[in-house]
């Protein structure tokens, strides 16, 4: 029985609040953000960008280190614009580094010993822009190697492949303009190989060199003209193209390992505010006080010892910068026949294709292989889990076959510091690396293939054995064998949330009536590198395979307990017990309890 009370039709809304609502906090700031965001509308993508969610894992902190450290880079060139003079302009060195005092030299490598000796912290803000430099290049070269790897650059993230290419090789050419700007006998004896390189280029590699050194080297509009470059040109390009890379990570969301509730349509992770925020606010003060520590411990370019730059100097044991030691390399490997004179005119290709052509070759081929992969694969879809590289075989073995055939490079430009400190011939060296050049990766191609296949196959047993418990089980027969446990469905989902691809099957060459199709031969050369990529491939765990080994393995641990069962009962003598039993190993049996007893 329930009562109620009667209200009179007037009094239903009594309770209701007829004041204002009151205004929510914020403060200045809060009115400021309103007052903004009544003019520019910016606070739907500000809500946006804060709530926009990145996973958490640790290679996608290369990327972060990459963006940290370019920023040092241009805080600490700011500071060295203030002092340093770009001009070859003639003076006499009258400061307080007393070994170099009545030396002449340009105004640019006496602005730089200024910076170096008598700025309070100069020397200090130039090493940190010199380091600043070098692990921002290293950085990017580990970000792309974990987005290829991994897969990083399949759709819909072609472009941003692209983009991050073109930051690497512009990094590369702002980082040789930087080192370039002292004049100091080292950096002057590179510009005076770059400006030899130049020349080498057919038919207008002179009317490329007069223009830009402005007349014969080293003439003295170099220096002013790298300067615009490295501090104006290529920064302004090098930051509109990182602007645009985060934008398309924002527009395509980030990418993110397998694992249990993660898929193609969402992403797990931290939201940018205010957790991302001071993670990455942290992280930017720890790559700062590295770069400080080693700049402050580590000497680096101490141009004072090579003394400025003279034409008719080289310095002995020169060797380029470590990301550019490749194209130097490839320079000492190329043989001497390739260059011959034709028609009147001399073709130095011996120099033109290492230093000159093996760059735009290289960078070509890294910006078109998302695109080679897509259509040999025809994957079409949208990816945006990434792959573990021992899943995709054949891309990791291309990987590493190109980053061998990179160091291999990078080595052999130390040659000639090979034979003097290790007291062999430069000739045999330089042999050796030119076989190494060829054979080098195709050993790595073959060897990383057959580890990620095996990897591969360890999963596979993993999945449907389990994993190993340290358990011993001895059967009726005396056999021994180890125990093993299922694993986890967290652990599991990684080893089979990946797509073998099958390599693809062409159709007949001719159709019903006997003509042949146009793209026969397209569809051959696709079939074949399909072949060659899918051909080797392990196939994942089917929820079918599971459920019948463990169904399998539930039979035989019941028919190893009955056994164990059945042989407790009967007397046991020394480690053994009656027919048909299983026996566990462990600490407790006849093979370790060794002590003698008297009871008989």
């Amino acid at each position: 029985m329930s009562t109620s009370t009667n209200r009179p039709a007037d009094a239903l809304r009594a309770d209701d609040r007829t004041d204002a609502p009151k205004k929510s906090g914020g403060g200045a700031v809060g009115a400021l953000s309103n007052w903004v965001d009544e003019r520019t509308g910016a606070g739907g993508a500000a809500k946006f960008l804060m709530k926009k969610v990145f996973p958490d894992h640790w290679s996608f902190m290369l990327g972060e280190i990459a963006m940290y450290s370019m920023i040092v880079v241009l805080i600490t060139g700011t500071f060295l614009t203030f002092w340093f003079v770009p001009s070859m302009g003639h003076t006499v060195y009258d400061g307080s580094y007393v070994p170099m005092q009545g030396v002449p030299m340009s105004e640019a490598f006496k602005s730089t010993i200024d910076i170096s000796m008598d700025v309070r912290g100069g020397l200090l803000i130039r090493q940190m822009h010199h380091w600043g430099a070098l692990i921002f290049i290293v950085a990017i070269m580990l970000h792309m190697f974990r987005v290829f790897f991994t897969g990083a650059f399949r759709k819909p993230r072609e472009i941003n492949w692209v983009i991050g290419l073109l930051l690497f090789l512009l990094a590369m050419i702002e980082g040789f303009a930087g080192y370039s700007l002292p004049d100091d006998l080292l950096s002057g004896t590179g510009l005076r190989a770059a400006q030899g390189f130049i020349l080498t280029i057919p038919v207008i590699g002179t009317y490329i060199s007069y223009g830009l050194f402005g007349g014969g080297f080293p003439g003295e509009a170099i220096i002013p003209r790298l300067f615009t470059v490295h501090v104006l040109l290529l920064p302004a390009i090098l930051v509109g193209l990182f602007t645009a890379h985060i934008l398309l990570v924002m527009v395509h969301k980030h990418t993110q390992y397998p694992g249990p509730g993660r898929t193609e349509k969402n992403v797990v992770g931290f939201p940018l505010m205010p957790v991302y925020t001071a993670k990455a606010g942290g992280f930017f003060f720890i790559v700062f006080g590295i770069i400080a520590l080693i700049s402050g411990l580590v000497s680096m370019n101490p141009i004072w010892l090579y003394g400025p730059y003279e034409p008719t100097q080289v310095t002995a044991g020169s060797q380029p910068d470590w990301y550019m030691a490749f194209a130097d390399g490839a320079l000492r490997l190329l043989p001497g026949f390739l260059e011959f004179t034709l028609l009147g005119h001399t073709f130095s290709f011996n120099i033109f294709i290492g230093s000159i052509l093996l760059i735009p070759l290289m960078w070509t081929a890294m910006g078109i292989y998302p695109f080679l992969e897509r259509w040999v694969t025809g994957d079409t879809e949208e990816h945006h889990l990434l792959d573990r590289p021992r899943n995709a075989p054949t891309r990791t073995a291309i990987g590493m076959a190109f980053i061998t055939f990179y160091f291999v490079l990078m080595f052999a430009a130390g040659n000639d510091l090979m034979a003097i400190k290790l007291h062999l011939s430069i000739n045999d060296i330089t042999n050796f690396f030119r076989i190494m050049v060829f054979v080098g990766p195709v050993i790595a191609f073959w060897v990383t293939k057959r580890i990620c296949l095996s990897l591969q196959r360890r999963d596979r047993d993993l999945v449907l054995h389990g994993r190993e418990s340290g358990r011993i089980v001895r059967t009726a027969e005396g056999r021994f064998f180890e125990a093993h446990e299922p694993i986890d469905e967290f652990k599991r989902w990684p080893l089979v949330s990946f797509t073998a691809h099958r390599p693809i099957e062409i159709g007949p060459a001719t159709d019903e009536n006997g003509v042949r199709r146009k793209a026969a031969r397209k569809d051959k050369l696709r079939a074949k590198l399909s072949n060659f990529y899918f051909s080797d491939r392990i196939e994942p765990v089917t929820p079918a395979e599971l459920a019948a080994e463990h169904h399998e393995a539930h039979g035989i641990e019941a028919e190893l307990e009955q056994a164990a069962i059945a042989g407790a009962k009967e007397p046991t003598f020394g480690h053994f017990r009656g027919a048909g039993a299983a026996q566990e190993v462990g600490a407790n049996n006849a093979f370790n309890n060794r002590e003698t007893s008297d009871t008989h």
